[in-house]
């Protein structure tokens, strides 16, 4: 049969499928599913989103016999003595069945209302004809004719089975150590299944050989057990960490220890050996595809998909232990650190290379940068010896670099607002460890080979400078994108400051330029939440002080030349709060005309006007301490608006520039990221659970949700100041100017003063300060946080499937997603690198059930299949595209 007869043969089957007569189980017609396709395109093309729908609708016993027959067919081939034989067992047949369930299964998934039928079909009990059943029935039959035979005779015998996803796992599993299919030839005799890891790295020293078909094969498995796993993205981001997904529960699970960590191996080695810079030729990627790269992007996905999943408790008793992130936390050895490290900043400097290269795009940049970012901290947080590895051997100033350029780089575009904050996570996580602070006193040499978007102009520091230094620029310069993580922003410095020394101007007076706004009344009256910033700021200029006094004589400096801010703040009322902004507003109105007044607070609650100011506008003087000389009456005029916490009410016009997902969902990120102060944290209920994600072993159901309040705006009162105030840490900071600016000489801007006032600094002993115990400020899960990081990593996973699904439909296009929100983009001009389309996918389904977001687009997570917008229609063909951040 030729090549067009077959595809039209098998289109015809497909229309028979959803026709109103069930066909039986052992009819001839479904053979031609894993017999007619020639490649995957086949399958995916011709098999289109309206047959599988119709087929689902009209006629779901013929997709239950459909389902049977491509699983029963796929383990009997894997059983077959001769697999995988051209004409007895051929591989052809089983890599047909693989693409078929691969394309149906998101089908099912998508069907609310299948969801019983689904659970008992794919995991409900099941029985099996046994060895001697099959031997009796065989007897029966050829006895049909004897009359004395009696009907116990006649029945066959069954023995329990497994769930049908269960065995199709299992059967994977081994397919992807199968002799001749995925792994080389095994000597007669041997097993055809070898759990042999594919690529030498952590656990093997010595590869095994392989071939482009061997990979193509590992690559059809790997996507269909990640097929398998993408339940994940038909649950919304609130119920999928509590209520879990079977597939990756059973494969994470896994006791047999030999399973496990031949596959975790082999995922983790195939992706960190990858190196993109052996493709030389320019602009192959605009040619054709890298069959390497698709393999290697399914190895990473499918790797964090196991690694970070919570397995979920069954109600009694203590859940399984996730064995993938168990033995990842287990590695010790210093080559397999060497190993990761060399791995993780290959592909995450490529970006960077690609982008500098002398002939621009003409090397491909990798797409999954932020995947391998989410590897990098999975190991930092389930694997202390690592974490103790990078930053004795200093390659953790590689990382704070390597991520902080994708924060800086990524923060203005609405796109990439998961990455960004995933990338502060990061830098959090490492920040708790005191080694790592003490680690940043060191000399950032060769920064000025840095991209442009990260380089620092003039720069001459310690990577504590460059580090605090990028903060800034993250504070000031996201135009309220960030908002939300400005406390994780924070308390990066909170855990770094007690161990800071030798602090340069530059940075010092950065610190006190956020002092001097996150001060201002314009900030602090813009929410009810704005002042625990503030806290969080003046509890890292106290460390500072009180444990590296002699150490750090510039932001003393600093200090001390702003001691008149320090002085209004302790003195600080809701009077003098209201004429200052009085005052600051005058010369506007003045300028626009405006007659009226704002005399009172109310002024500020104008619906007309933002509600969501952000430190966008923090000036910068030439000197370096202008922002802390409060002779300066620019600097004094300098104040900043406030800024959104998560869970701030928002006015409409603030909501609707916000275009990010859990930004303002409140306990959808950690806590931390809510602003919350040493006190709040002093009154959480005793015996309440920390979440913790290590092993799995917390209940997420535990853990209470908090929900927002209902008022839209917020008044400032001088009730809520005398609530806060008098908790803010201004003791030491005063105790220090007190004692201090008294004995420094006028404070000009001249060199020779600056010079004498640093001097004094060194050898003034200060009374008055005890150094207060070290606060390390973690980063903590919480249900809804473990939400939103699972809808960023399979809207990776979306994205990365359009990328690579090149010329067909993308496993999960098309579907009705609920994780997050799939749209469409207008259509493009054809060019050479850019020939089709693209998709815009936007986060998570949390910000519905908040409601404190306004995301682009109107349809609903849970449209039908028919409608265009959030998650179904839409065209067929739609081409690789872009996923909106969650």
């Amino acid at each position: 049969m030729g090549a067009s007869d077959s595809k039209l043969s098998f289109k015809q089957g497909i229309f028979r499928l959803s026709e109103p007569k069930q066909i039986p189980a052992d009819d001839d017609y479904w053979t031609g599913f894993w017999e007619l396709p020639e490649s995957a395109e086949d399958v995916f093309s011709l098999f289109s989103p309206a047959d599988i729908r119709r087929t689902r609708d009209n006629n779901l016993a013929n997709l239950e016999t459909l389902v049977l027959a491509v699983t029963s067919r796929l383990c009997v081939l894997r059983s077959h003595p001769s697999f995988p034989d051209p004409e007895l067992a051929p591989e052809r047949d089983a890599l047909n069945c693989i693409r078929v369930l691969t394309r149906i299964l998101p089908f099912v998934y998508e069907a609310d209302h299948l969801e019983s039928w689904e659970d008992k079909f794919f995991w409900g009990a099941r029985r099996k004809r046994s060895r001697r059943g099959q031997l009796a029935q065989a007897e029966v039959i050829f006895d049909e004719a004897d009359p004395e035979q009696t009907p116990t005779e006649r029945e066959p015998e069954f023995e329990k089975a497994k769930p049908l996803v269960e065995e199709i796992i299992d059967t994977l599993i081994d397919l992807l150590f199968f002799s001749e299919f995925t792994l080389p030839k095994v000597p007669d005799g041997k097993a055809k299944v070898t759990y042999a890891i594919w690529q030498s790295g952590v656990g093997c020293n010595t590869p095994i050989a392989s071939t482009k078909e061997f990979e193509s094969n590992r690559t059809e498995i790997l996507r269909l057990l990640l097929t398998l796993a993408s339940k994940s993205m038909y649950m919304s981001a609130n119920m999928l960490p509590v209520k879990g997904v079977k597939a990756i529960t059973y494969i994470a699970s896994c006791p047999d220890k030999q399973v496990v960590l031949s596959v975790l191996c082999s995922l983790l080695n195939t992706t960190l050996k990858y190196n993109p810079a052996s493709w030389r030729v320019p602009y192959d990627h605009v040619v054709f595809k890298d069959q390497k790269q698709i393999l290697v992007t399914y190895c990473l996905q499918l790797l964090l998909v196991l690694i970070l999943y919570p397995i979920p408790e069954p109600g009694t008793g203590t859940p399984p232990r996730n064995s993938f992130r168990y033995f990842l936390g287990r590695l010790h050895r210093p080559q397999d650190f060497q190993f990761l490290v060399d791995g993780m900043t290959r592909i995450l400097n490529q970006p960077l290379q690609a982008n500098t290269s002398y002939l621009p795009g003409s090397h491909k940049s990798l797409t999954w940068a932020p995947e391998m970012i989410m590897l990098f901290w999975e190991t930092l947080q389930c694997n202390k010896r690592f974490r103790s590895f990078i930053i004795d051997t200093d390659r953790a100033h590689d990382f704070v670099v390597l991520v902080l350029y994708y924060a800086i780089d990524q923060r203005n575009d609405p796109t990439k607002q998961g990455l960004v904050r995933m990338c502060i996570f990061v830098l959090q996580t490492l920040s708790v460890e005191p080694n790592f602070g003490k680690s940043l006193n060191k000399t950032f040499e060769g920064q000025e080979s840095l991209p442009v978007s990260i380089r620092i102009p003039n720069f001459h520091g310690t990577y504590a400078d460059y580090l605090i230094t990028s903060i800034y620029t993250l504070l000031t310069t996201s135009k309220g994108k960030l908002d939300a993580i400005y406390p994780a922003l924070l308390a990066i410095i909170n855990n770094i400051a007690a161990y800071v020394q030798n602090l340069g101007r530059a940075p010092s007076s950065k610190l006190l330029q956020l002092f001097a706004s996150m001060s201002s009344p314009s900030f602090l009256f813009a929410n009810e939440s704005n002042h625990t910033l503030l806290q969080s700021l003046l509890e890292a200029l106290n460390a500072i002080v009180e444990h590296q006094y002699r150490n750090n004589p510039y932001l003393v400096y600093a200090i001390v030349r702003s001691k008149k801010r320090f002085q209004a703040l302790r003195n600080f009322t809701l009077e003098s709060g209201q004429e200052e902004i009085e005052r600051q507003n005058q010369p506007k109105k003045e300028n626009a005309g405006e007659p009226q007044r704002a005399d009172s607070i109310d002024s500020l609650r104008s619906p007309t006007t933002a509600r969501t100011p952000t430190l966008t506008n923090v000036p910068e003087e030439n000197s370096a301490f202008a922002i802390g000389d409060d002779d300066d009456s620019d600097a004094e005029d300098a104040t900043l608006p406030g800024t959104t916490l998560q869970g701030t009410p928002q006015s409409p016009s603030a909501a609707s520039r916000s275009a990010s997902i859990a930004s303002s969902v409140e306990d959808s990120v950690p806590l931390q990221l809510r602003g919350m102060s040493e006190k709040a944290r002093g009154k959480r209920p005793v015996g309440q659970p920390a979440f913790s994600r290590q092993n799995s072993t917390t209940s997420l159901s535990s853990l209470a949700t908090p929900t927002l309040g209902s008022s839209e705006f917020f008044t400032p009162s001088a009730t809520w100041i005398e609530s806060w105030l008098p908790e803010l840490p201004l003791h030491t900071i005063l105790m220090l100017i007190s004692d201090l600016s008294p004995k420094l000489p006028n404070t000009g801007s001249s060199t020779a003063d600056t010079s004498a006032a640093l001097r004094t600094i060194r050898t003034t002993e200060v009374r008055g300060i005890e150094p207060s115990p070290i606060r390390v400020h973690s980063f903590e899960w919480s249900p809804l946080s473990l939400g939103w990081y699972e809808s960023l990593l399979w809207g990776f996973v979306f994205a990365g499937e359009m990328t690579v699904s090149k010329g067909t439909a993308g496993v999960w296009n098309n579907t009705s997603i609920r994780l997050f929100k799939v749209q469409e983009a207008a259509a493009q001009t054809p060019s050479l690198l850019a020939p089709r389309g693209a998709v815009d996918a936007v986060g998570s389904n949390l910000v519905q059930r908040i409601g404190s977001l306004n995301l682009r687009g109107t349809g609903a997570a849970g449209q039908g299949p028919g409608q265009r917008g959030a998650a179904g229609g839409g065209n067929t063909g739609v081409a690789p595209g872009t996923v909106r951040d969650v």
